[in-house]
């Protein structure tokens, strides 16, 4: 036979429920390995010339909203936001202090940090040597 409203209405909470934990699990899962590579304790932002931030844009949240965390937290001002893109580097200006990787809020990370001897080709996703 049928089941009445309050059935149903029990039985979808609890397909809800669980595909929610499921997600849950999914993601704390990821995050769990990506938290490991970072430092205990407050983030200490330190130069490096060796290093220099390189934009993933198709993981920034800065193309489609207003996440400005790694913009306002870099000090020598060498991020800035391109509407619908995401962001670009001055790499004359990156200091390699990895304080727009460590605010970056999304998991793959839109910023990382990368040899200074590659740089990123805007035409493309190759790289080349400089």
């Amino acid at each position: 036979m049928g089941m009445n409203r309050k059935e149903f209405f029990i039985k979808s909470l609890h397909s809800l429920g669980d595909a929610f934990s499921t997600v849950s699990k999914a993601l704390s899962d990821h995050e769990a390995d990506d938290y490991s590579r970072q430092p205990e304790g407050e983030f200490v932002p330190f130069v490096r010339d060796d290093v220099m931030a390189v934009a993933h844009n198709e993981h920034c949240l800065a193309r489609n909203c207003g996440c400005f965390a790694c913009v306002e937290r870099c000090e020598p001002q060498a991020i800035m936001v391109v509407m619908g893109e995401g962001i670009r580097i001055d790499p004359s200006r990156c200091t390699g202090c990895s304080t727009c990787e460590y605010v970056c809020p999304v998991s793959p990370k839109a910023v990382i940090m990368a040899p200074r001897q590659l740089e990123e080709v805007r035409s493309g996703s190759e790289a080349k040597i400089i």
